[in-house]
């Protein structure tokens, strides 16, 4: 009976003792574990995000170095109102709070404009036309009028005196002027010659003496890579010819610079279209 008794006493003090060491092992391991998140997360250490809108990227690396941040870039976009290659957003805002070494995200505006395909506007109505640039991001600057048979309509597209094809490219917010029609008046004018002339040049030609572009047709179908080396080789009426102010002129173009010049073949049919 006494060795029963001694044994369940060993038995229960052998217990005692390892559920203590396991206690104090765990009360260890607890406290260890807290500090080092403590540590890590860099508890109660917390410094304030310095604004960085507005400035350039390096700018910006500059400043939240000294906060010790750092920049991090997720994403680029275009605005008008905030100049270019500047951050206009950041996550987090400005005065919130972090731990150092944190990143702060930022979206930067473009360092360029983005460039915009003109599209065709000849031959639509200035209200149209005024309407399918402000869709895209571009504007209409001067507005000029030209006699014409199809009063209102858009007869030329042009930065200052240069004419300008659709599908160049163009930056953002740039302003183009359109020439548009305006109802013919009495004016007998001289049709210009044509040959040798780019389609922009031929158009420029003869809206400065009132006249307009007609039909104008490529003896081989052109490519965009091709299209400027067109120059105009027949016209209709020919040159010399006197026309009522607005009307138009029709003419041909090719890459051969031979047709242009041999003035006689230009002239041997006269109507051609």
């Amino acid at each position: 009976m006494k060795d029963k008794q001694q044994f369940f006493k060993s038995v229960t003090g052998f217990v005692t003792i390892n559920l203590a060491l396991a206690l104090v092992v765990a009360i260890a391991l607890f406290m260890i574990v807290i500090g080092w998140l403590k540590g890590y997360t860099l508890h109660g250490n917390e410094v304030t995000i310095p604004s960085v809108t507005g400035m350039s990227c390096e700018e910006a690396e500059i400043v939240l170095q000294g906060s010790g941040l750092y920049l991090v870039v997720v994403d680029s976009t275009f605005s008008n109102k905030a100049p270019l290659g500047t951050i206009v957003e950041q996550t987090p805002p400005a005065d919130s709070h972090a731990k150092p070494n944190r990143p702060v995200y930022v979206v930067m505006n473009a360092r360029t404009k983005r460039l915009i395909p003109l599209p065709e506007l000849r031959d639509v109505s200035y209200r149209q036309a005024e309407a399918t640039l402000r869709s895209i991001g571009l504007k209409v600057g001067d507005v000029t009028y030209e006699p014409s048979l199809y009063p209102d309509n858009v007869l030329d597209v042009r930065d200052g005196q240069t004419s300008l094809e659709a599908g160049i490219r163009l930056p953002e917010g740039s302003s183009v002027t359109l020439v548009v029609g305006r109802r013919q008046g009495n004016k007998l004018v001289t049709v210009p010659s044509l040959l040798g002339m780019s389609l922009s040049q031929a158009r420029s030609a003869l809206l400065s003496v009132g006249l307009t572009i007609g039909a104008y047709t490529y003896d081989v179908e052109p490519t965009p890579e091709t299209l400027d080396s067109y120059i105009v080789y027949r016209q209709s009426p020919v040159d010399g010819a006197t026309l009522q102010e607005g009307a138009t002129v029709n003419i041909m173009l090719s890459t051969d610079i031979e047709r242009a010049i041999t003035t006689d073949n230009a002239r041997s049919e006269d109507n051609f279209f």
